[in-house]
């Protein structure tokens, strides 16, 4: 087994300080992180050595998005969630084929990944064809096929078909499986008011007992699940006595949540996926994430599907993060740089229960990804706080050069190493056209 050592001027470990590594050195053999500390410190290498001149972090991971429906960007851009969800996407995603979904994933792999984003949690349905653009790009996935039965969403069978298929997918392949374990399986009933109770209670049982991550939309809007909550006091207490929250769940969004909403979920050990792009977008409202933490409540960043959030830049979430908390509490210290860091690389990893993900350790995967020192955005690139803050405040994803997955670079200098770009946006193009027409 050969090991490889990456080193770099700068290695952020995201550990839970945040730590800034000067000349730093980070080991990989059979995919894994092996070793990681000062260069001075290393231990004996037999392998090859890639020194890279800029920064060395984790890949960052989307705790929700739906990236095939790229083909459908700005498609009712100015519309609430009710109206843009029957009124547009609906219909138009009546017309995608597994083909068309696999073009748009492919495209949406990359655009991930020249974010330096290497994992997303996604719903969505067509599930070979997701996961054949994941293994095609080489990014990694936590895919949960939706489960949902809306008017119009009969055309893909009945919801206990769609519960049977996943539990019949994992009890095939196991949770995880594919090169560097890229692929984990979970369900993704699409939420309270797109599914009966029955529903809601079997779909959470199937995960429970094969020890899946359940992923549903909780709490998004006023005008969504008002009946419910008229009839249940919340939909957040509604799924606990349903027994939704037992096991590892993650409720995406969670804007119109109460105190004891919150909790609840604390209690429960559920996580939130935090979409600030596309509650924004939606006139949807801005989570209370200040007080989820404050209530230990595991939260993550996502960037929502883009056709509502638009784009798939983890980095812009982080900083709509830390803006929109910082003006709904008046705090000009609530989410910090050091914050904003981890919820998109640490956190996120621990809100869909990986530990094997999210930060340079020993034992977890080398998902890594290299940022460019050089940019103007770093003025005292000397200064760790500096460093931090011009990464989140001013970098980002323009910044992002090189990404590797379970130690296989599959970005490098700012294109995909397994795939061609330029085709995949002309095939993107073609599909979208027919749909927009």
């Amino acid at each position: 087994m050969t090991t490889t050592r990456y080193t770099a001027p700068v290695v952020l470990p995201c550990d839970p300080a945040c730590s800034v590594l000067r000349n730093g050195a980070v080991d990989v053999a059979d995919g894994r992180i092996t070793w990681v500390g000062p260069v001075a410190e290393a231990p004996p290498l037999a392998g090859p050595v890639r020194e890279l001149p800029g920064v060395l972090m984790p890949g960052l991971v989307n705790t929700h998005c739906h990236t095939p429906m790229l083909l459908l960007r700005g498609m009712g851009g100015d519309l609430p969630l009710l109206r843009w969800l029957h009124e547009v996407m609906w219909p138009a995603e009546g017309r995608l084929t597994a083909s068309d979904v696999r073009t748009g994933m492919t495209s949406g792999c990359i655009e991930l990944l020249r974010t330096g984003t290497t994992t997303s949690v996604e719903m969505y349905f067509f599930t070979d064809a997701v996961v054949d653009a994941v293994l095609a790009v080489g990014s990694r996935v936590l895919l949960t096929p939706g489960v949902i039965a809306a008017p119009g969403w009969d055309r893909l069978g009945s919801w206990q078909a769609m519960r049977n298929g996943i539990s019949r997918r994992i009890d095939r392949d196991g949770l995880r499986y594919g090169p560097g374990e890229r692929v984990e399986l979970g369900y993704g009933p699409h939420a309270a008011y797109t599914l009966p109770t029955e529903a809601l209670q079997s779909v959470a049982e199937h995960a429970r007992e094969r020890g899946a991550l359940l992923h549903i939309h909780l709490a998004e809007t006023v005008e969504e699940d008002a009946a419910l909550r008229a009839e249940h006091g919340s939909v957040a207490a509604l799924l606990d006595r349903l027994g939704v929250f037992g096991g590892r769940v993650l409720a995406a969004h969670g804007v119109q949540l109460s105190d004891s909403d919150i909790g609840l979920l604390a209690a429960r050990g559920a996580a939130v996926a935090h979409c600030p792009g596309s509650n924004a977008k939606l006139a949807a409202g801005v989570a209370r994430v200040s007080a989820l933490r404050r209530a230990g409540v595991r939260v993550g960043l996502g960037t929502d599907g883009p056709a509502s959030g638009d784009d798939l830049d983890l980095w812009n979430q982080a900083r709509l993060a830390g803006l929109f908390a910082r003006v709904t509490t008046g705090d000009a210290a609530a989410l910090t740089a050091r914050e904003l860091l981890l919820m998109a690389t640490r956190d996120g990893a621990a809100a869909i229960g990986r530990d094997d993900l999210g930060a340079l350790e020993p034992g977890r995967w080398a998902d890594l990804v290299h940022v460019d020192l050089a940019d103007p955005a770093f003025v005292d690139p000397a200064d760790d706080a500096q460093l931090l803050s011009n990464l989140v405040w001013a970098g980002g994803a323009r910044l992002v050069r090189d990404v590797w997955v379970a130690g296989d670079q599959v970005l490098s200098d700012g294109d995909p190493t397994r795939v061609d770009r330029a085709a995949a946006t002309r095939d993107l193009r073609e599909i979208a056209a027919r749909l927009h027409a």
